[in-house]
């Protein structure tokens, strides 16, 4: 079982910045980060595997960067030049073997999530 705990979010103000981190009780094949915007379904935000492998979310590409520390082990989000629609509740999720998917149900991981509010 793959432990997780986010922290980070916050209130700021639209072009702010903003880094989340995920402590793990180990990094696996697969670590992912997801939002759940007020009101609406969840959505995968970006995704790394073992072998540092990116993949972002249109929305987020260019402004957000997905990082890993093994050594720690902990998962990171930096984000910035954050607008209003980045506000969401910020989950990071694991997952053993391929595919490094964007599908939330493939992750049999998660963190309880931390808030993150963006005000314009």
């Amino acid at each position: 079982q793959v432990q997780l705990a986010e922290s980070g979010g916050e209130s700021v103000q639209a072009g702010g910045s903003l880094r989340l981190s995920c402590a793990a009780s180990g990094l696996t094949y697969c670590m992912a980060w997801f939002r759940r915007p007020p009101g609406k379904e969840r959505e995968w935000v970006a995704s790394i595997t073992s072998a540092g492998i990116i993949n972002y979310e249109n929305s987020v590409t260019g402004r957000f960067t997905i990082s890993k520390d093994g050594a720690k082990p902990t998962l990171y989000l930096q984000m910035n030049d954050l607008k209003p629609e980045d506000t969401a509740v910020y989950y990071c999720a694991a997952r053993m073997g391929a595919p490094c998917t964007s599908v939330g149900p493939a992750y049999p991981h998660w963190g309880p999530g931390t808030q993150v509010t963006v005000s314009s």
